[in-house]
């Protein structure tokens, strides 16, 4: 018998932007806050309910419903791909203009991992939320790996999107390993032209790309009364159909996992940054002046 509404996990799912376009024919001028398709179906298809957390600050805002409230409500949150993250929110300038990345979609990511880290809640990323959360915890990105990495392979081809792939070497002990035992080598898609330079404190990859050693997945380290945090570079929503590439299941049943025990036994909450609720305040102050 299917499970009752009541007993099944409600899963955050962090909001992709589409800001106010004035030439756009359909919404015109209006912020569009959404979610690709097969990663809400990837998380459903566990038996988890899915919930966009939209951004509760801007220029229509109304109420008093914060990001807050939605880490109290929901049992984890998962950190969508998308735009390029801001150099800026990682200390630096951008290369070049078309490296600028998202400030705004950067500042309402790192609220909503400010959020569901206070709370005690799973946090589980995906490409661009790997590289958020590695920046939230205090790491640093590659704004380009072909410009930066001397020996870089392609991580990014516009054509094959998600068909494009590359191998990587799982880390002997690590948790992904023992997810996929006997396994320490895969192939995974690739999308991506920003990576981790160096790693948050506290973090550690769990595995490495193929031949060039980019890292492509981390987990906070354990430690008493933290909770669940892990990412991968890769999208493991997007399956492959000849299944070439790395089931993507025992990824979420390991994060689900996690949500259900969080849910019986809380963690304690915890702050990314030294004042807490930093990043909610920098991401209404941002908003209010774009009005």
């Amino acid at each position: 018998m299917s499970l009752p509404a009541s007993r099944r996990l409600k899963i955050g799912l962090s909001a992709c932007f589409s800001h106010a376009d004035p030439d756009r024919s359909l919404f015109t001028g209006k912020t569009l806050q959404y979610v690709e398709q097969s990663i809400a179906h990837w998380i459903m298809s566990a038996g988890a309910m899915v919930v966009m957390v939209p951004c509760p600050t801007g220029e229509t805002a109304r109420g008093d419903v914060t990001l807050a409230h939605y880490a109290d409500w929901l049992d984890g949150v998962v950190m969508h791909g998308g735009a390029d993250v801001w150099p800026g929110s990682y200390g630096e300038e951008p290369l070049r203009p078309e490296w600028l990345g998202d400030r705004v979609r950067d500042l309402y990511d790192l609220a909503l991992v400010e959020a569901f880290s206070q709370a005690g809640k799973p946090i589980f990323g995906v490409c661009r939320g790997l590289q958020l959360i590695n920046v939230a915890f205090g790491g640093t990105l590659y704004q380009d790996l072909l410009t930066q990495v001397p020996g870089a392979q392609v991580h990014r081809d516009a054509k094959q999107y998600d068909r494009h792939a590359h191998d990587i070497a799982l880390v002997s002990g690590s948790r992904l390993s023992q997810l996929y035992p006997g396994q320490l080598r895969a192939r995974v898609n690739s999308i991506h032209h920003q990576g981790i330079k160096q790693i948050a404190p506290n973090f550690e990859v769990e595995a490495w790309s193929i031949p060039d050693h980019i890292p492509e997945a981390i987990r906070r380290a354990p430690r008493p009364g933290g909770g669940y945090i892990a990412a991968t570079q890769w999208h493991p929503e997007f399956r492959s159909e000849d299944g070439s590439t790395l089931d993507d299941s025992a990824l979420l049943d390991d994060f689900l996992q996690a949500c259900s025990r969080t849910r019986t036994f809380p963690f304690p909450g915890h702050s990314p940054f030294q004042i807490r609720d930093r990043a909610a305040r920098l991401l209404k102050r941002a908003l209010l002046r774009r009005r």
